[in-house]
């Protein structure tokens, strides 16, 4: 498990860095951000799962001025967090809020009933009506664990 994230980190640090490298002819803008995933206990069929620490959620954007061409989020667990179950009943919502912090679009996800150690979701490209933020968000059991945003300004 701890060679598959360190795979994953050099993917990322991989992606990071072809990012900056790269000389597009259009102006493009992208962000990469994780949060740790906060210990907790949550109840499926009568059992009490655990969560430990060693998680990070994270989250990916990419595009230029209001037009998001590119987003995904999940998580990477390594050591102790790696063996567990995983997150089971989960789906990570993507919203958008103003400058002002107000959201005014949800893409919610699909729960999965399933236990998986890696949960991950794309969002389909879109062009936002003004600019603000958006985030992502990791629900477990209908309940809001983590949260990861990028602000999206000129």
């Amino acid at each position: 498990m701890a060679a598959l994230f360190r795979s994953r980190l050099v993917i990322a640090a991989t992606a990071a860095c072809a990012l900056v490298l790269t000389s597009p002819s259009v102006a493009q803008a992208g962000a990469v951000g994780s949060t740790p995933v906060r210990t907790f206990e949550y109840s499926v069929g009568g059992m009490t799962m655990k969560v430990p620490t060693g998680c990070l959620f994270t989250h990916i954007i990419r595009g230029g001025g209001k037009r998001i061409t590119y987003q995904n989020a999940g998580v990477d667990c390594a050591f102790v967090a790696a063996l567990g179950s995983g997150f089971c009943n989960w789906r990570i919502d993507f919203t958008y809020g103003n400058t002002s912090n107000k959201t005014y679009r949800t893409s919610r996800g699909r729960t999965h009933p399933e236990c998986k150690i890696d949960p991950m979701r794309n969002n389909s490209p879109r062009t936002l009506p003004r600019y603000g933020k958006a985030c992502a968000h990791l629900y477990v059991t209908g309940v809001r664990r983590v949260s990861q945003c990028h602000h999206i300004t000129k």
